[in-house]
């Protein structure tokens, strides 16, 4: 999963090596990455990101002399434009320290915290689009459950620890027990099963997001159904069908599911907007 640095500081800290780890203590007017944003620096390697340009160039620079000689914990403050010449504008506080296991512990802790509170996708279907899908998936910020009945059919593709493959018959519990304002996207191989999907996911009605795959036919078709038992015309209009349809003409897996996780981050930024909206509203 993107920014998860546990896992490669644990390997480097078996492996005897010096890490340096480097973080943004303060952001202050518009800047490439926000406070608490964190990133490892080896004699070679580099792990996360501080929001790269000339700011990380520097920092890494400056962590690579801080392990070369050993040297107390130290910082870098700078102002983005009239010192680095980039665009943002701000400023920004870097802290540059030892990486031990006291601070492994640390990010594990803060990283699974993190993990907890990010947006839950469901995506239900292993074919070709769903293995797309799932691998795109992997690299955004998300919890991610795929689910399909055929095991068989999730492939070998190493994927992010924020896929959870789950193989199951069981759908409805699926369904049942996602969390309030999770996505979720159906392309099953059946038609029917697709319609039983989506149709408990409209019945529950507190979702984020529900995508289903198909053509504007299929979606007419599956409203009058979906009509016939009820389900509220409001939430028949929220149903996402064609899943994707950004005015690209391309039906190929890898471009279906690009398409459709920027449908998702838009759909989950715009959540945490107007939340944070709501929030700040006397």
């Amino acid at each position: 999963m993107t920014d998860m640095i546990a896992p490669s500081l644990r390997t480097f800290l078996a492996e005897g090596r010096s890490v340096a780890l480097v973080t943004v203590a303060e952001a202050k007017g518009s800047t490439p990455r926000e406070m608490g944003a964190r990133m490892l620096v080896t004699e070679r390697e580099t792990r996360g990101s501080i929001g790269g340009g000339e700011l990380e160039f520097r920092a890494i620079a400056q962590a690579r002399d801080f392990l070369k000689r050993d040297s107390l914990p130290t910082s870098l403050d700078v102002a983005l434009g009239p010192e680095l010449g980039q665009c943002c504008g701000g400023r920004v506080s870097v802290s540059i320290e030892r990486a031990d296991e006291r601070a492994l512990a640390s990010i594990e802790l803060a990283e699974r915290a993190a993990a907890q509170t990010r947006p839950m996708v469901l995506v239900f279907g292993a074919g070709h689009v769903g293995r797309a899908l799932a691998r795109s998936l992997s690299l955004l910020p998300f919890r991610v459950r795929w689910i399909d009945a055929r095991g068989g059919e999730f492939g070998t593709a190493p994927l992010g620890d924020n896929v959870e493959m789950i193989v199951t018959e069981r759908w409805g519990e699926e369904v049942g027990r996602a969390p309030p304002d999770a996505a979720y996207v159906v392309l099953t191989h059946s038609h029917s099963l697709d319609s039983l999907i989506v149709s408990a996911v409209l019945e529950r009605g507190d979702f984020a997001y529900c995508g289903l795959i198909g053509s504007l036919t299929k979606r007419r078709v599956f409203e009058h159904a979906f009509r016939e038992v009820g389900i509220p015309e409001d939430r028949i209009a929220r149903l996402v069908c064609p899943i994707g349809d950004r005015g690209v003409d391309d039906k190929r897996p890898e471009v279906v599911a690009a398409l459709v996780a920027a449908e998702l981050v838009e759909v989950f930024a715009k959540a945490r907007r107007d939340a944070d909206l709501g929030a700040e509203a006397p």
